[in-house]
């Protein structure tokens, strides 16, 4: 049976939250969500938000730190927009609730953070994300517009091209009809909506080690795709430099950039420091060349992690502004305010996705993207810290305003057939999901990671394309599960990520390969 509504919102993180409440003035709205509410990536944003609050900080500072992150290869337009409405989105987020750290004086408490020539950087002690998703759950779930469907997946996106979907004869331009939902009662419903919006965040589960948390399977990157939506720039993988080594837990725990902006510096296992060998701004050097550094010494030494050393932040310092780290260290044995905290790179961010334009708007007619899962062209070959939440507010916004602008004009396509739910459950299904999902993980680490080559991802896409067979030979006999919907995204955005890196013929940013 087919559910309609004015907007349907695909996540619940920063993203679709700031969007979610925009159109809602306007229409109703169904948001899917997942897990619960508050379980995304959002939460888990350590650092803070990015925006230009007090002089000697301008736009223009800030719009020169992002494209020089970003190797110049970031769309300058997008660039502009972006930081030039900064301020407006960061007192919007104020006035839905989010409680940013103030000094004395009243003024924000503002950080720096690497690549960044000013401080910037607001923040709600060591856990921003999570105080941001807080304010926004609460406004979200009071709004009365807004219809929240928790523990939901989203399977495929409803468009001319969807198997079993023949609409209309396609001139040109596909259009989006809505989504197929896999409910919590295992009922697989089809929402048809005026406007779509994928906010469904990254895809960092493809590796080994991520800061990601376990939902984030590059849901929205793949559903887009097979909807023949443009993608771009998923070669350019964010590994946070810095997360806490612990092998047996997943996802990695984030040591935040702000604790190396606080003054803290990396070192060897033998307390060397090494990151002035490799760059002028030493340890607070833009992500891309920190995480290479540390793979590089790593490789050197053999050792499995370095060190994170904090012995120059006051302890009062340590205490009142990084309480997670603090706590969470001391759990296992480290006392940041007088041990080295072992520290390893993580996957962390997808600088890519589905392409969008200023508007937010995908390939798709009535399709939206925003958040990790677009591709605006703010980052270019690498995210400067702390834009990533921004990226969210400012895009979720702008297609908010083109969403409420256009979307009584388009009709509800009532001619969608339901899901075909037939299938044969195999017994050894899981064993067969969880293994694969092992491999391509192995893959993905060992040779798509920091440090490329064309041997290795020549042998990553060839050892992809078996997987991807068995996978879908399984997804054919099996009724549905989220589980097998997951391992296909993963091997979907797995092979995008290999083809994209295979086309650039060059070193740059977060794409480093050792034959360019």
């Amino acid at each position: 049976m087919s559910v309609k509504t004015d907007f349907l919102v695909i996540g619940s993180g920063i993203a679709g939250m700031v969007y979610a409440l925009k159109v809602a003035e306007h229409g109703n709205v169904i948001l899917i969500s997942k897990t619960v509410l508050e379980e995304t990536s959002t939460k888990y944003a350590q650092g803070g938000i990015a925006a230009v609050m007090y002089s000697p900080d301008t736009y223009e500072k800030h719009i020169s730190d992002t494209l020089k992150a970003g190797a110049q290869i970031n769309d300058e337009e997008i660039v502009r927009i972006t930081i030039t409405e900064s301020t407006e989105r960061v007192k919007e987020l104020i006035e839905w609730g989010t409680k940013f750290d103030k000094e004395s004086s009243g003024r924000y408490n503002l950080a720096r953070e690497g690549g960044h020539s000013e401080f910037r950087i607001l923040h709600h002690k060591d856990n921003t994300g999570f105080e941001i998703q807080r304010a926004l759950t609460e406004t979200v779930k009071a709004h009365s517009n807004i219809s929240v469907w928790e523990n939901c997946f989203t399977i495929d996106l409803l468009t001319q091209h969807q198997k079993g979907v023949n609409l209309k004869e396609i001139k040109g331009e596909i259009e989006c009809y809505g989504a197929y939902v896999l409910n919590d009662k295992n009922e697989i419903k089809t929402v048809l909506a005026r406007k779509t919006m994928i906010a469904t965040g990254g895809m960092g589960n493809i590796y080994q080690t991520t800061t990601n948390p376990i939902i984030a399977t590059g849901d929205g990157i793949a559903m887009a795709y097979r909807a023949k939506a443009e993608v771009e720039n998923l070669e350019f993988v964010q590994f946070h430099p810095t997360s806490l080594y612990n092998p047996r837990e997943t996802p990695s725990f984030l040591i935040t950039e702000a604790m190396r902006g606080a003054g803290a510096i990396l070192r060897t296992r033998k307390g060397e420091k090494f990151m002035h060998k490799y760059h002028e701004l030493g340890s607070l050097a833009p992500r891309d060349i920190v995480a290479r550094a540390i793979d590089n010494e790593m490789k050197l030494s053999g050792d499995e992690y370095v060190y994170l050393d904090p012995s120059k932040i006051s302890e009062t310092e340590l205490l009142n502004h990084f309480p997670s780290i603090y706590a969470k260290c001391l759990k296992l044995g480290i006392d940041i305010t007088k041990d080295m905290i072992p520290v390893v790179p993580a996957a962390h961010y997808a600088c890519g996705g589905i392409k969008t334009d200023k508007y937010g708007r995908s390939s798709i007619k009535n399709l939206y993207a925003s958040g990790e899962v677009a591709s605006t062209g703010l980052h270019g070959a690498n995210r400067l810290a702390s834009n990533s939440l921004l990226e969210a507010a400012v895009f979720s916004h702008r297609s908010a305003m083109n969403a409420i602008s256009s979307f009584k004009e388009v009709e509800h396509e009532l001619n969608i057939p339901e899901w075909d739910a037939e299938g044969t459950v195999l017994n050894e299904e899981m064993i067969l999901i969880t293994q694969s999902k092992k491999e391509l993980q192995s893959i993905m680490t060992n040779y798509v990671g920091i440090v490329r080559s064309n041997i290795r991802l020549k042998r990553a896409y060839d050892r992809l394309a078996i997987i991807y067979q068995e996978t879908e030979d399984l997804y054919d006999k099996s009724i549905l599960s989220e589980e097998i919907c997951e391992l296909r995204n993963l091997i979907n955005v797995a092979y995008l990520v290999i083809k994209l890196a295979m086309r650039r013929k060059e070193s740059i940013g977060l794409h480093y390969s050792i034959d360019y």
